[in-house]
């Protein structure tokens, strides 16, 4: 839980950080994923969603600021991509200029924050179009991620400052509906917070990429079970995200998306 000492400060943390990206002229959408627990699903998330954006042709940059470099080790494994790019070991001092020299190759950031308290989540927060939080259907889950909507709320309260905000809930089992899962859906509306139509749901798939580097569409679909549910589940999560942060410069290489829609 955030203090008010800590939201006072993260409320002038914000507010530079605004500043100073309003004064850079124009950018590219930045999208923060973020829950200060780990094991929330958040690297997958952030690993599906950037990979299925360069399958449609978009231009994507990780920034890797989670201390387990799960995305990092990723990216040591695959293939090259020109229109992918990982930058590792992203701090609260090196954030603003990793999107300053990389705009301008960039169509899409994408940041994965520690899972865990850190002083990087006001600054992202500050830099970000749209912040995601992933969340299982677990109690312990679910307080990592309103440890970060606290935060987004206190802004929007106190500050004026209102960031975008969804919540996309992770490792759902396909085939049950827990009670734990209910539990967290019915708190979720009774905030009104933005949840996901598309949950990212438990596969293999997303467990096994980490292992083999590339892309779910590298895979090879006698070795990987579920493989073309996995892809389907992927493609419609970055669908849902392009609709809340749409790319008004140029339109994706791909109809993909149309086709699934």
């Amino acid at each position: 839980m955030f203090g008010k000492n800590d939201a006072t400060h993260h409320e002038g943390a914000v507010k530079s950080n605004l500043r100073s990206a309003a004064g850079r002229g124009p950018k590219m959408p930045v999208i923060t994923f973020a829950n200060t627990k780990g094991g929330a699903g958040k690297t997958t998330a952030v690993l599906l969603l950037a990979t299925e954006l360069v399958e449609q042709g978009y231009r994507v940059t990780i920034l890797d600021a989670d201390p387990q470099y799960w995305i990092s080790r990723w990216h040591q494994l695959s293939p090259a991509d020109d229109r992918l790019n990982v930058i590792s070991y992203v701090t609260q001092a090196s954030i603003e200029r990793h999107i300053a020299e990389n705009r301008h190759k960039t169509d899409y950031f994408v940041l994965d924050l520690p899972g865990a308290q850190s002083p990087l989540l006001a600054k992202a927060i500050g830099l970000s179009d749209h912040v995601l939080i992933p969340i299982q259907g677990c109690a312990m889950d679910a307080q990592g991620g309103a440890n970060v909507l606290e935060l987004l709320r206190y802004l929007a309260e106190k500050a004026n400052l209102r960031v975008p905000h969804s919540v996309v809930l992770t490792r759902v089992n396909s085939m049950v509906t827990t009670r734990a899962l209910l539990t967290v859906k019915m708190l979720l509306a009774e905030r009104n917070v933005d949840v996901l139509d598309t949950p990212i749901i438990e596969r293999a798939a997303f467990r096994d990429i980490f292992d083999l580097g590339g892309t779910l569409y590298t895979m090879d679909e006698a070795r990987i079970s579920n493989l073309d549910k996995a892809r389907q589940n992927a493609r419609l999560f970055a669908l849902e995200m392009l609709r809340r942060v749409p790319l008004h410069k140029r339109a994706p290489l791909s109809s993909r998306f149309v086709r699934a829609a």
